[in-house]
């Protein structure tokens, strides 16, 4: 999304928001709970990878693509997501809908579909939660509707169930618009990169292969445990054996999500792992061309990220945890 349009969006936001805190008290107190759990809307992008991964259980069946879910899965997802969300924020169960939200009755609907909700009949005149989550556009949104009959589309299914006119969608006061979604590496990266790295039997190799191959770019843990398939899958990554030890000797280094890993990935001027992610990066020792680049000193030595003229060198050890760099 443009940055233009982004606020474009938030100041349509607040125009609708201050509409409804006249009319609609309650939507309002609803809309302020949620933002104060979770205000840069982190947690619910992270519940709702997780769920996608959930769903999917790379490490018993190798899949990464929402495309190879059978069809029971996908029906299952709304489910899956209603209780995630109710687990991470703690919501406590509705009366009548899913959950209570600030003391008000709320209902949970997503749709992996943009505007696919489908709303039961006795939801109608309460609140709900309105949540999409794109793999493939590697975005999603959540926001809140007072349903309307008037809203929404007549129900031909055998339960009756409703959708929301696409002229009315307007009408939704999100909290979160096109937000990112966590990478699934695995479905965006080059397929023959991706065909390598499943190339090999060794759930070790396999893992070398993705931090040799995807650099730079954030890997959720998901990721290591679907090309590994092994339940010891951190095992693989660390020192002692792991990925980092194997790919030491080219050069790369794999930062997790301690504090001073993310320092490093800082210093050097790429993307820093959140928590539960990796991010691993080929570095050479800086020499005089190295001048401008960000550099960060390890090992009493001072390194920069490597690029195609520099030769592959032993890599320095990383940080420990709690240590600073």
């Amino acid at each position: 999304m443009l940055p233009f349009e982004e606020e474009d969006i938030k100041a349509a936001a607040r125009i609708y928001r201050q509409d409804l805190a006249q009319d609609d008290r309650e939507l309002i107190e609803v809309y302020d709970h949620i933002r104060a759990l979770d205000p840069s809307g982190q947690r619910f992008a992270f519940v709702l990878r997780d769920t996608i991964d959930q769903l999917l259980n790379g490490e018993v069946t190798g899949r990464y693509d929402w495309k190879t879910l059978f069809k029971t899965e996908k029906t299952h997802a709304g489910t899956l997501v209603e209780i995630n969300l109710q687990w991470e924020f703690k919501f406590d169960d509705g009366i009548n809908m899913d959950y209570q939200i600030a003391g008000v009755d709320v209902d949970c609907k997503y749709s992996q579909q943009f505007g696919a909700w489908m709303i039961p009949p006795e939801a109608l005149g309460h609140l709900c939660l309105l949540v999409w989550a794109d793999d493939y556009k590697t975005q999603w949104s959540a926001g809140l509707l007072r349903i309307r009959r008037e809203w929404l589309n007549g129900g031909n299914n055998r339960d009756l169930k409703l959708t929301i006119k696409a002229e009315h969608r307007d009408k939704i006061l999100w909290l979160w618009r096109n937000a990112e979604l966590p990478e699934n590496v695995l479905l965006h990266m080059n397929p023959l990169d991706r065909e390598a790295v499943f190339a090999s039997k060794s759930g070790q190799q396999r893992l070398n292969e993705l931090f040799r191959r995807v650099q730079r770019r954030r890997i959720g843990r998901n990721v290591v445990r679907t090309v590994a398939q092994q339940k010891d899958y951190m095992k693989r990554v660390r020192g002692n054996g792991g990925s980092r030890s194997a790919l030491r000797p080219e050069g790369i280094i794999i930062m997790g999500d301690y504090e001073s890993h993310r320092a490093v990935a800082q210093r050097l001027g790429i993307l820093q792992p959140r928590e539960g992610e990796f991010v691993s990066v080929r570095v050479a020792r800086a020499g005089t061309r190295h001048r401008s680049a960000p550099q960060i000193t390890l090992d009493g030595e001072t390194w920069v990220v490597a690029d195609d003229s520099d030769p592959a060198e032993i890599a320095p050890h990383l940080p420990s945890h709690g240590s600073t760099v």
